[in-house]
């Protein structure tokens, strides 16, 4: 935890409400997202409940498993979400724009360009927690190796023909909302404690009625007594006023309501089954009582997300993100490129190779999304300069001095007074953010004859290729100017072997060779 983000939490228990972490939104928000809240059984991992899908705020659609241990019911339930869902997540498929990049030619193995569709536009879903995310990852896995009645026509439980497509793109959106700063599937407790810092843990903070409860409180309450009210309230019949944001539900309302009422489902459905003539409306009834019990359960919290939208929405965007939404717009493109060319689905394991470039891809989009909220938000940059990652000050003096090279490069000396503290020693690298937006080097030399907060830095590029610099990419004095100590876009590291490359030590050869038994010899016969 930063020293910023501290000092807010101070401030909101000081002042009984959430402070700013941002001064922008650091994540994209869709202009039509859709919501996506999910309940699941206790004790039974993967057994869907319910769930309150959409992306009209006062038109959610409920879906319902009035008895989740059973196949047929769940498979129905699976086939209603692929239809609320995929309609939205293909509608971003067709309309597309054209753009230039470099691939390699397979003949020559030389860089040509090309040009290739990118999606417009991409779908985004945000669930109300990081918990509901694991379940959007824990309901691809289950669903994208189904086979279809079409696929297996032996196979005595055959999944809905669209359940494994929605599976593959559920797992898509899961492995997706791995990597920092992708906006495909967002939790909105993780994207409202990341732009407000509140009194409490960051593990209360994902209660999202506790976390609104901190930055909304309503009148007469204080942040603290309008979380805890979220937390602990309860009604007559001790069920929780704020009931939790999924994809768990509250215990108690587990006994006292909703098992008592699957019980008389139960009851109506065998009547129902062993005598023909028997009435319906028994069970329709009990079909009723279960939707309204968990519409009950689930409509508070698809209101607390509508909620959440409304106050990042009152938030700027950052000017940053437009550039990594891009990228989750390559990543759709891309998948929805595979899905059309028919390939299996994802594996279970990843290879050796594929698990770590994910890895390195996390790592590299992690630099990244701290470097781009810096340079996007003084606050956050604040943050980076008391942790002497950055400094910033006021230019007093621009010394034009040249590379002793065969064709000298101007290579100046600019002084700066400041009253940061950054942790530089000499030769160290530090970059600013030139008029253009494309980032300058430089290079610590040291500490300029006043001392103390005075430094001096040589710039080493960003000047264009003249012996006199482009106008505006050297600072003259009385500007002020910030330096960082950390790269504007930092690049990942070397380029991974192919699977067919891949030593056997790292799980190759791909075919498989590596773990099969050496085979018999002469020798090994007595």
């Amino acid at each position: 935890m930063s020293l910023i983000t501290t000092l807010a939490r101070m401030e909101a228990v000081r002042e009984g409400r959430a402070r700013p972490l941002a001064t922008v939104r650091h994540r994209h928000l869709a202009e039509r997202p859709l919501v996506l809240v999910p309940l699941t059984t206790a004790g039974e991992a993967g057994a869907p409940l319910g769930a309150m899908v959409g992306t009209e705020r006062d038109a959610p659609r409920l879906l319902v498993v009035t008895q989740p241990r059973d196949r047929d019911l769940r498979f129905a339930f699976l086939a209603e979400l692929a239809d609320a869902v995929l309609p939205y997540v293909e509608g971003f498929a067709g309309d597309v724009e054209h753009e230039q990049r470099k691939e390699t030619d397979p003949e020559t193995g030389k860089k040509v360009p090309v040009e290739v569709e990118l999606c417009a536009g991409a779908p985004q879903l945000l669930v109300p927690s990081a918990a509901g995310v694991e379940y959007v990852r824990l309901l691809g896995r289950s669903m994208r190796f189904r086979r279809t009645a079409e696929q297996d026509p032996e196979n005595p439980y055959p999944a809905p023909p669209r359940v494994p497509l929605l599976g593959r793109w559920l797992t898509h959106f899961g492995e997706r909302a791995r990597l920092p700063g992708s906006a495909l599937l967002l939790p909105m407790t993780q994207l409202l404690a990341r732009h407000w810092a509140t009194g409490q843990s960051g593990a209360e903070d994902q209660h999202l009625g506790a976390l609104l409860g901190w930055l909304a409180p309503p009148p007469g309450l204080t942040g603290a007594e309008a979380a805890l009210r979220a937390e602990q309230a309860r009604d007559a019949e001790g069920l929780l006023l704020c009931p939790p944001a999924g994809p768990a539900t509250d215990p108690a309302f587990d006994n006292r309501r909703l098992a008592p009422a699957t019980a008389r489902y139960d009851r109506a459905r065998a009547e129902a089954a062993a005598s023909p003539k028997a009435p319906e409306a028994a069970l329709r009834a009990a079909e009723e009582e279960i939707r309204a019990l968990l519409e009950s359960q689930l409509r508070p919290t698809w209101d607390a997300v509508w909620r959440g939208v409304d106050l990042l929405r009152a938030l700027p965007e950052g000017e940053r993100v437009a550039e990594r939404w891009k990228r989750d717009r390559w990543s759709y493109t891309s998948h929805r490129d595979r899905v059309a060319a028919g390939e299996p689905p994802q594996p279970r394991r990843d290879d050796a190779v594929t698990a770590a470039r994910k890895l390195a891809a996390r790592e590299t989009a992690h630099a990244r999304l701290e470097a781009q909220e810096a340079l996007d938000d003084p606050l956050v940059m604040a943050g980076r300069r008391l942790a002497g990652e950055a400094f910033e000050g006021e230019v007093t003096e621009v010394v034009m001095e040249y590379s002793e090279a065969k064709v000298p490069r101007p290579r100046p000396l600019v002084t700066v007074v400041t009253d940061d503290g950054p942790l530089l020693s000499e030769g160290v690298k530090v970059h600013r953010v030139l008029p253009d937006g494309k980032a300058q080097p430089a290079e610590f030399v040291g500490h300029a004859a006043g001392g103390g907060g005075v430094l001096t830095v040589r710039l080493t590029g960003g000047m264009g290729r003249g012996k006199v610099p482009d106008e505006g990419s050297v600072p003259e004095k009385g500007d002020r100017v910030c330096w960082t100590l950390f790269e504007h876009a930092p690049r990942g590291g070397p380029e991974l072997p192919e699977p067919e490359r891949t030593p056997w030590t790292h799980g190759g050869p791909p075919d498989g060779s590596a773990d099969a038994p050496d085979p018999l010899t002469a020798e090994d016969l007595l």
